[in-house]
């Protein structure tokens, strides 16, 4: 039997990969299709690395130029459980809001950071998101500071975090590191405001 193709080259840029991503969520186990496009897509093998690790086939048909061919089939109903860091990675990677690691994956209904603060160092009273956020103390030291009170942070607290809860971080002597979970926020939608009608009369 012949393995359907999915053409994505006419297609514009930013519907190449969700293209492909919604063809291969149609697949069942064992069934596959070959992808035609006019590069070889490093960066979609990337996605389904992150996405759907050790759960697809990934087999190069044809090199080009012109024409890039690559099977792509399913292994597994669902994306498979897997381990996605060691939370002992060193904080020195944080970026400058403290992020150490961030939950890769783009088709999920959570978020999740690893945040590393260098000791003494704080992150400054705020109203936190309309989420409700759970905090996991991984190692160090420090305190919460909420609107009535501080709390103690060390290793393996678990803190809940309501939504719109005032709080401040602050690392003790030899740094802090935490891990926090909370429901995915959506992308913000901008709607264009209409223009105010024109009064009888008027100009």
């Amino acid at each position: 039997m012949t393995t359907p193709e999915l053409d994505v080259r006419t297609l514009p840029k930013p519907d190449k990969h969700p293209a492909i991503f919604a063809r291969y969520d149609e697949l069942r186990v064992g069934e596959s299709f070959v992808l035609v496009n006019n590069h070889y897509p490093k960066h979609l093998l990337d996605e389904f690395e992150i996405e759907h690790a050790g759960g697809f086939v990934w087999e190069r048909v044809e090199d080009g130029p012109p024409l890039w061919r690559v099977r792509i089939g399913k292994l597994a109903s669902t994306p498979l459980p897997r381990v996605l860091t060691e939370t002992g990675i060193e904080s020195s990677g944080a970026d400058a809001a403290g992020v150490v690691w961030k939950l890769p994956l783009r088709r999920r209904d959570l978020d999740s950071n690893i945040i590393g603060l260098a000791p003494e160092s704080r992150i400054a009273t705020h109203t936190g998101p309309d989420l409700d956020v759970l905090v996991h103390v991984l190692d160090g030291a420090g305190t919460c500071t909420t609107e009535l009170g501080e709390i103690a942070l060390s290793p393996g607290a678990l803190v809940w975090l309501p939504r719109r809860s005032q709080r401040a971080f602050t690392a003790g002597p030899h740094g802090l590191r935490y891990l926090t979970v909370h429901q995915r926020r959506q992308s913000l939608l901008l709607e264009p405001i209409a223009p105010p009608a024109n009064r009888a009369g008027s100009d």
